[in-house]
């Protein structure tokens, strides 16, 4: 790989899990930052906003501000102020993340006159809100003519209760039975990672991108031109990883063991 200039980084599962910090995890952080890289660290986390990740993250001892931060929920708006400005959104989600949805219109849940029809149904993080009267109304407008947007479709993720289903194990039920496909905001979607190339500066050759998910995370960064690092730690299972549809450019038992990598990769 070329000279790494920046450093993306998945939170959940890499960096802590139920926001509490994974083993050296904090330590390698700061170690990055004082090998004056780059940082970003993108989520598909739907359930707090950036200023929330960040203080969580800070109070941990984490090295970050919001400023560091991309969120699946503020890439969502800036998705919809491009490709359906001025649009009604329906919202299904679990958390409140209106900070981060900068000029979006977001309905009323129980808007059911004519004049509120939605024109997009947007789909965030799987929670207790997704029970079957939000879903079925979702249905409900979808077949009234409203656009798809999912901010991931990731199937389950980590706790520390243990693997918890996410929103993919209900989108897709909501894609069959409306007969299309949601549009997706987050990763793995290519324009999520050239956000946060382009806030950093770099090229994709000068960058890793650091995951759990093997297939969101890692593969969908290296096919933008990113070197993907997946971890062990969070949602890693060895049967999805003998599963997936490619191999990582490099795998670590855990964030901690990245400065290592980088320190071994380093120009001499």
């Amino acid at each position: 790989m070329e000279s790494v200039r920046a450093v993306l980084i998945d939170i959940d599962g890499v960096l802590t899990v139920s926001w509490k910090p994974l083993p050296g995890a904090v330590e390698a952080l700061r170690r990055i930052r004082d090998l004056g890289l780059g940082v970003a660290l993108l989520t598909n986390t739907t359930s707090r906003t950036r200023a929330s990740i960040a203080a969580a993250l800070a109070g941990a001892g984490f090295p970050v501000d919001a400023g560091d931060i991309l969120t699946a929920p503020a890439a969502t708006a800036a998705y919809l102020a491009d490709r359906y400005p001025g649009a009604r959104c329906f919202l299904v989600n679990s958390g409140d993340i209106a900070e981060d949805l900068v000029g979006v219109t977001l309905l009323d849940d129980d808007a059911a006159d004519t004049d509120a029809v939605p024109d997009v149904v947007v789909v965030g993080g799987a929670g207790p809100e997704f029970g079957y009267a939000a879903l079925n109304l979702a249905f409900g407008h979808l077949q009234q003519g409203a656009r798809l947007i999912a901010m991931h479709r990731n199937l389950y993720w980590r706790t520390d209760r243990g693997l918890q289903l996410d929103t993919g194990a209900f989108l897709v039920g909501l894609e069959r039975a409306a007969r299309m496909e949601a549009e997706i905001t987050g990763k793995p979607a290519p324009a999520f990672f050239e956000t946060a190339l382009a806030r950093l500066g770099v090229g994709p050759g000068e960058a890793l991108m650091v995951g759990d998910d093997i297939e969101s995370d890692v593969l969908a960064a290296q096919r933008a031109g990113i070197t993907g690092v997946l971890v062990r730690t969070g949602k890693y299972l060895p049967e999805t990883h003998r599963a997936a549809s490619g191999e990582p450019d490099h795998v670590l038992d855990s964030f901690a063991d990245l400065p290592a990598l980088l320190d071994a990769s380093a120009p001499r």
